[in-house]
């Protein structure tokens, strides 16, 4: 039965491996025969569904790499193994390339495709096409020859310029047909808005054509960010006012030219001699790429966005960027020529050119968006934390399940940190975290009994077998992680005490190297390096400057406490019982000097009090 059992294994076996090699032949047939042409590609599994979509300068060079060359990432020699057919579409620019290969990915959601995490409609603000028309914010784009600005992310941004455009004119909010023949029959009658003095009536003619045209063309000027050329216009009016002595128009027109400076104020970012320039930064986490986008016009942000990328196969920068950056533009109409980015971009954006400022203004915005994505990352993970902070707490276990290879989820973790100056006062410090979070009733100290000297490894060792000892004897639950905050001796110290105590490969233990913050496995000469910006790193970390921090207090206190205890019983005749009662009494070695005979008298005795008295005198 055992026998004909692998046999059918092996003949099974055999089948798949010439399937696999067969698979293979037929892809490296289809590659000979692609275009070295920019285009699309799509990769197909076996159920004929696309899992990836990719764009290329070089079709035939870039398919080709997914199968000559070794990959690092494991999740891409996943996906070629899935691959079972290859097809493309060839495009005549890497920028069209860039709109195909975006459409498509929203289109069929690939599994191994980075997704921008963002389907939401955002607000514009509408110049009507009417007569005297109405501005107002809208997240409904209707093709009849209106004007659109936008869309803008903030809600409250566009609350503040539709704000500040009806403040400064008099624009109507009515919905009333005012062409000139229903003007001219006299129905319509002036509504509240008028008598507030936030509209001219042009309902009843009180308004005319050109003087309401003036005011829809300063608009459009705010709202492409060209305030300049609005506050020159307005300042001419206002002179006008003042030298035919109409103070009080002139008054108004300050007011508006005020209100236009106090929104540029706070618009202005670095410089207005910047004129239509874009910033793009990204910000990573292992699962996730946050871009920030800039629009930049007269020196001033007039569009601030920050898309989620859920990341797949590890992409880089570029790579989310290049994904991004065309729907981007696309959606926020951006005309600029120079693109601003942190680092060379290996795609083109048609009609753009790419420039990564060292110094100066340019530099300056540059830092300006990446702080927005590094804030927008950090509020995206505190909400995560506030509404859902176990599923918080099992990603990161998750993480660190993955990154130290162990076989069950983290829940106990403890490390280890020793303390001590030139062997005196050694002390070892053990924190533990529970669901990745400290729990500080946990933390324990051990003062080193056994080692004699400056031996960090002995100590190491010992403060490992006394705190497992205990757990064992009083049946307490052990950690899935033990963390020695150390290189390879202080790893080999505390594994021999596992050792000892027969719990070695019952819990997994690794040790932490300062610096590089190298992590070293039992058995491994070499140390592997997690990612930086590695949830699970972060932990330990914590973890490590934790028993730092525990141990060095308790190292300090206990210094203090010796030394303290030294200099009263250098005194003849006071011994322990004594010194007990006279640092009850005063308190501190201080307080002992100024007391008073008599007040010494009184906790020590006349002998005493007069031998301390003479001692400190």
């Amino acid at each position: 039965m055992l026998v004909a059992r692998s046999l059918r294994c092996y003949v099974f076996l055999l089948l798949y491996k010439k399937h696999l090699l067969s698979r293979l032949e037929d892809i490296k047939a289809k590659i000979k025969v692609l275009p070295n042409k920019p285009g699309v590609y799509q990769y197909f599994d076996s159920t004929d569904k696309i899992i990836y979509v990719g764009k290329a300068k070089d079709l035939k060079k870039r398919v080709s790499s997914y199968f000559n060359k070794n990959l690092d990432s494991g999740k891409t020699r996943i996906l070629v193994k899935q691959i079972v057919e290859i097809k493309y579409i060839v495009v005549d620019t890497e920028f069209d390339a860039l709109l195909l290969e975006n459409n498509l990915i929203k289109k069929y959601q690939p599994k191994y495709n980075i997704q921008l995490k963002d389907d939401k409609t955002y607000p514009w603000i509408c110049i009507k096409k009417e007569p005297f028309p109405r501005v107002f914010s809208t997240r409904r784009m209707v093709r009849d020859g209106s004007k659109y600005y936008g869309p803008y992310p903030n809600v409250k941004v566009i609350n503040t310029l539709v704000s500040l455009v009806r403040d400064v004119y008099p624009l109507r909010t009515c919905t009333l047909d005012l062409s000139a023949n229903k003007i001219a029959e006299g129905k319509h009658k002036v509504c509240l808005e008028y008598h507030l003095g936030n509209c001219k009536a042009p309902c009843i003619g009180e308004d005319s054509v050109d003087s309401y045209g003036e005011y829809i063309s300063n608009i459009e000027h705010i709202l492409k960010g060209n305030l300049g050329a609005v506050i020159r216009s307005l300042k001419s009016i206002m002179q006008e006012y003042a030298e035919d002595l109409k103070f009080e128009d002139a008054q108004n027109v300050k007011t508006k030219i005020e209100t236009i400076e106090k929104y540029r104020a706070k618009s202005t970012v670095v410089s207005p001699t910047i004129h239509q320039v874009d910033v793009v930064t990204v910000v990573h986490d292992e699962k996730r790429a946050y871009v920030n986008y800039l629009v930049i016009n007269n020196g001033a942000v007039i569009h601030g966005y920050t898309a989620e990328v859920k990341k797949k196969l590890n992409e880089s920068s570029s790579s989310i960027v290049s994904f991004v950056l065309p729907e981007l533009r696309e959606r926020f109409q951006s005309l600029s020529k120079e693109i601003l980015v942190e680092e060379a971009m290996d795609f083109e954006v048609e009609g753009a050119s790419f420039f990564t400022p060292q110094r100066g203004d340019k530099r300056a915005l540059l830092d300006l968006s990446a702080r927005n994505a590094k804030f927008y990352r950090l509020e995206r993970v505190k909400q995560e934390k506030l509404v859902h902070p176990e599923r918080h707490s099992d990603r990161i276990m998750e993480q660190i399940r993955v990154d130290f290879r162990l076989q069950e989820k983290p829940v106990h973790i403890e490390c280890f940190d020793n303390s001590n100056i030139q062997g005196e006062h050694a002390v070892s410090a053990c924190v533990v975290f529970r669901n990745a979070k400290p729990s500080k009733r946990d933390y324990r100290n051990f003062n080193i009994k056994t080692v004699v000297g400056a031996d960090d490894f002995a100590s190491m060792e010992e403060a490992v077998y006394r705190r497992y000892k205990r757990m064992l004897d009083e049946n307490q639950p052990l950690p899935q992680l033990i963390v020695i905050d150390g290189g390879k001796g202080q790893l080999s110290a505390s594994l021999k005490a596992l050792v000892d105590l027969g719990i070695r490969g019952q819990v997994a233990i690794v040790g932490i190297a300062k610096k590089l913050e190298e992590i070293f496995f039992p058995g491994d000469s070499l140390p592997i390096y997690i990612d930086k910006r590695s949830e699970s790193l972060k932990v330990i970390q914590h973890m490590r400057n934790e028993a730092h921090r525990f141990g060095i207090t308790h190292h300090r206190n206990k210094r203090s406490k010796a030394a303290l205890t030294s200099e009263i019983t250098q005194i003849k005749g006071v011994g322990r019982k004594t010194h007990e009662d006279l640092m009850r009494a005063f308190k501190t070695v201080s307080g002992i000097q100024d007391a008073s005979e008599e007040e010494l008298i009184k906790v020590v005795g006349k002998a005493r009090a007069r031998v301390i008295r003479t001692y400190f005198s």
